[in-house]
């Protein structure tokens, strides 16, 4: 079974490694919003808006979709700036470049490898830390995913049916069905992770 861990543009974010809450709590500031007014938009709760605002929390994906929605962002607007741009053709990009989402209380890496630009693929490595998950909650979106577990043990459930992947299994489900994912541990796990159309 997955279990949970508790707790749950405008300018460009202040530093290239600024966490969520930095991100949100100056994108509230801007707009003169407290925390409540946050709140009652989102449906998130004050506690949790606050501790995520003090990096005490890490939001779900679900919850950072409600939080992008309602500053009229795209959720990619959490991640990273992208590295200096290096030497080469515009269609690599280098590892420095990469735009990361860090999600320390769901045990959570995503970092981007697909270069910027349009496109109609995205592709992550997704690190998750032993007992780490996506949320309690499961979410979807339009499109489909697919991926590969390179490393540890990735529980995934996929409307409502649960499957377990080790090294080398793959998956692929129209994103459009309700899911979400764990690590049982006790390792950390490291999935190759696309999705089209991009989320981010």
């Amino acid at each position: 079974m997955i279990t949970t861990v508790d707790a749950q543009p405008d300018d460009l974010p202040t530093s290239t490694r600024a966490g969520i809450g930095v991100r949100l709590r100056s994108m509230r500031l801007r707009r003169e919003w407290t925390l409540q007014e946050l709140s009652a938009r989102s449906g998130l709760s004050v506690s949790m808006l606050s501790q995520v605002e003090r990096d005490l929390a890490s939001p779900s994906i679900k919850s950072l979709q409600r939080l992008a929605e309602n500053f009229a962002v795209p959720v990619g607007w959490f991640f990273s700036e992208a590295g200096p741009g290096l030497p080469g053709p515009s269609w690599i990009q280098r590892r420095p470049q990469r735009r990361v989402l860090e999600l320390p209380a769901k045990g959570i890496t995503k970092e981007m490898l697909s270069p910027e630009g349009e496109g109609r693929l995205q592709l992550m490595l997704i690190t998750v830390e032993a007992n780490g998950n996506s949320g309690d909650t499961a979410y979807a979106h339009a499109g489909e995913d697919a991926g590969t577990v390179l490393e540890g043990v990735l529980e995934l459930e996929v409307d409502g049916e649960q499957g377990l992947l080790s090294p080398g299994d793959s998956f692929r489900f129209a994103s459009t069905l309700p899911h979400r994912f764990a690590n049982p541990g006790p390792a950390r796990c490291v999935v190759l992770w696309a999705v089209t159309p991009p989320l981010y």
